[in-house]
């Protein structure tokens, strides 16, 4: 079958594909110009139309090394050009191979049929599915997967924030794609564009714009502190044991006399020396938990037997460790090195400086404080869909999530993982208290919107009255069925149209 004519020459595709994914970076944060991620997505998808199979690989290998080369940036802060360089060739070797499907999508669907409503309607929603496979195969493979950069995430603050709340950060994402290979088709249609043509498109952007997030049921408040001691928490920190944990006591002082608190939140790490291994420390939780007359929600490293594990527990006086969530999904080549001599072999000075290596967690995501039922995620763990259903599931009426900036002053990465917490939010019809050991940490409400806040990179406490909500969202309800319905529907799609293609272009002789 003789390839349809591309929109561009090689050439010049490549160049927009740069250009796409530049432009793609910029509507996620910091930026945050959010609608230059439908831009970035329509260059991307224009360079693709017509190409080969060995272009669609080279063009979609440009698109994702120039978005991911500025997404994930801030990992090459302390650790040099290595890590950002190989996280970024990796991630961007599984864009071109979904660049590779979605060309044979622009190849195979006109050829087995090419009826406008094929064209506007059928095409774009292969294409988003698709674009959302690849997403999943990112977010699952190597090493439980890297799902940050997801075309979801460049929208925590746009009109189209609220469709999380009944399709998840994959359903967004279709829904983004969707609409702009849809208006991609109608420009292509030339003398057979019409109004009726540009109804797919229009309509999904208007319902997607105008949706209200679903509406979860008021449960009361819980009244919160949490605090950002901004203490000395980073990996190449110069410390001394106990360091981070004064930081912390220090920035609790001025509110730990204050009435009516329900709940002591610090950050992941918020206790360098875990009180469960220390009679001095554990007394020290023990008089902070009499004193404001509630219990301490903390994050340390925890060790049993010969395995280290990243371990939130809940603290009250007199009871010590009441509860223990461990973090799910540590982060590869961060806080354990997967196939340790391979990669060792390779990189020995800086798989070297990850002495120990943290084992993931398997209890449950939630807490039970008394006067309500709070989910839990550390750092890495909230860009995982599973685990904040699963939460939900489990009767959590708020988020709490504990995370440890320290490595990424001054970076986008903060703001990036801020954005996700934003739309957990959203998507779960909860409240969400993101606390960092340096920022930024704030309160978010239901329905995405910040009430309280801490400067970044500054000790500082918030009480905050929280509002707590029971029952589901259509996305947390559905779960993993709806990603599953579009990724694996996606795939059966493209096999069918390759069929079909092939029969129309070699008819059986009468």
């Amino acid at each position: 079958m003789p390839l349809p004519k591309p929109v561009l020459p090689l050439w010049a595709a490549v160049v927009t594909a740069v250009i796409g994914g530049l432009i793609y970076d910029l509507g996620f944060p910091g930026v945050s110009w959010w609608p230059l991620a439908f831009l970035g997505i329509a260059l991307a998808l224009v360079s693709l139309i017509g190409r080969s199979a060995w272009g669609a690989l080279l063009v979609g290998l440009s698109f994702g090394l120039a978005f991911y080369l500025q997404q994930v940036s801030w990992t090459s802060l302390y650790l040099g050009p290595i890590p950002w360089l190989a996280l970024s060739l990796l991630e961007s070797l599984f864009v071109a191979g979904g660049a590779l499907l979605i060309t044979l999508a622009y190849r195979w669907v006109p050829r087995a049929s090419d009826a406008t409503w094929v064209r506007v309607l059928v095409l774009p929603a292969l294409v988003a599915g698709l674009w959302c496979l690849r997403e999943a195969v990112v977010g699952t493979f190597p090493y439980g997967g890297f799902p940050w950069g997801r075309a979801a995430l460049s929208q925590s603050e746009s009109p189209f924030a609220d469709v999380v709340s009944w399709a998840g950060s994959t359903g967004l994402g279709f829904v983004m794609v969707f609409i702009v290979a849809s208006i991609i088709e109608w420009v292509r249609l030339g003398s057979r564009r019409g109004i009726r043509s540009a109804v797919p498109a229009v309509a999904v952007a208007l319902v997607a714009m105008l949706v209200p997030a679903w509406q979860t049921t008021d449960a009361g408040t819980l009244r919160v502190a949490s605090v950002q001691g901004n203490g000395p928490s980073g990996y190449f920190d110069e410390r001394e044991p106990g360091d981070v944990l004064r930081a912390q006591l220090d920035a609790t002082e001025p509110i730990a006399d204050e009435a009516g608190i329900d709940v002591l939140l610090w950050p992941e790490g918020g206790s360098d020396i875990d009180p469960t291994r220390s009679e001095e420390v554990a007394g020290v939780f023990d008089d902070l938990s009499e004193r404001m007359d509630a219990p301490v929600l903390l994050n340390t490293v925890t060790m049993r037997g010969e395995e280290y594990f990243n371990t939130s527990m809940l603290w009250r006086d007199g009871e010590g460790a009441v509860a223990t969530f461990d973090k799910r999904h540590p982060v590869p080549f961060g806080e354990y090195i997967p196939d340790r001599d391979f990669y060792y072999a390779i990189a020995p000075d800086l798989i070297g400086l990850v002495q120990r290596g943290y084992t993931p967690g398997t209890n449950a995501p939630v807490f039970d404080l008394g006067d309500a039922v709070t989910g839990l995620a550390i750092c890495f763990d909230v860009i995982y869909d599973d685990l904040v259903w699963e939460a939900v599931d489990d009767g959590a009426q708020l988020f709490m999530l504990q995370t440890n900036n320290a490595d990424f002053r001054g970076t986008d990465e903060n703001e990036q993982q801020l954005a996700i917490a934003r739309l957990r939010a959203i998507e779960t019809g909860r409240s969400v208290v993101n606390i960092s050991t340096v920022g930024t940490s704030q309160v978010i409400d239901p329905s995405g919107r910040t009430i309280d806040s801490l400067p970044a990179y500054e000790p500082g406490a918030m009480v905050t009255d929280v509002a707590l909500r029971d029952g589901s969202t259509p996305a947390v309800a559905m779960g993993v069925w709806l990603p599953s319905l579009l990724v694996w529907g996606a795939a059966l799609g493209l096999v069918v149209a390759g069929i079909l293609a092939r029969l129309r272009s070699h008819p059986k002789s009468p």
